[in-house]
């Protein structure tokens, strides 16, 4: 099957996903246990965690000399800015931040940006993050300032 194809399937079931559950129940989250903080807004929703959670495992099996560990738990969820769509910046953006339990035992402190309508095909949000001392290739330059 050819990348395209992968894709435009990989788009179709994810749209399609949602419109499978029962009318009048409430969509299910994933399985991941999270901490829950009744101020940490859409920073601390399921979805969100579950996407980071997700793209870090990617990250440690397909970036070299980075150790198998995989993110346990989120706790000390905040946003710490916010910044609004507006006329002359067309993208709303929540700056949040955290602090990850990985399976090794450690604690790390990420950061992460959640972008209003930029997801797949403009559809749904689109979520950055970075781990400390996973950025290996400097992506969000030293200490992940650029999500700070």
């Amino acid at each position: 099957m050819t990348r395209f194809a992968k894709s435009a399937l990989a788009a179709l079931i994810s749209l399609c996903t949602p419109l499978a559950a029962p009318l009048g129940q409430p969509a299910q989250a994933a399985d991941l246990s999270v901490y829950s903080d009744a101020d940490s807004g859409v920073c601390g929703e399921a979805w969100v965690l579950n996407k980071i959670s997700s793209r870090f495992s990617y990250q440690v099996h397909h970036v070299p000399h980075l150790p198998d560990v995989s993110i346990t738990d989120f706790q000390r969820i905040h946003q710490h800015r916010y910044l609004p769509a507006s006329e002359e910046w067309p993208i709303g953006r929540r700056y949040c931040g955290a602090t990850v339990s990985l399976s090794d035992g450690r604690a790390r402190t990420i950061w992460y940006l959640i972008e209003e309508g930029q997801g797949f095909a403009s559809i749904g949000d689109n979520v950055e993050f970075c781990v400390s001392g996973f950025d290996r290739w400097m992506v969000y330059n030293g200490r992940c300032r650029v999500l700070r």
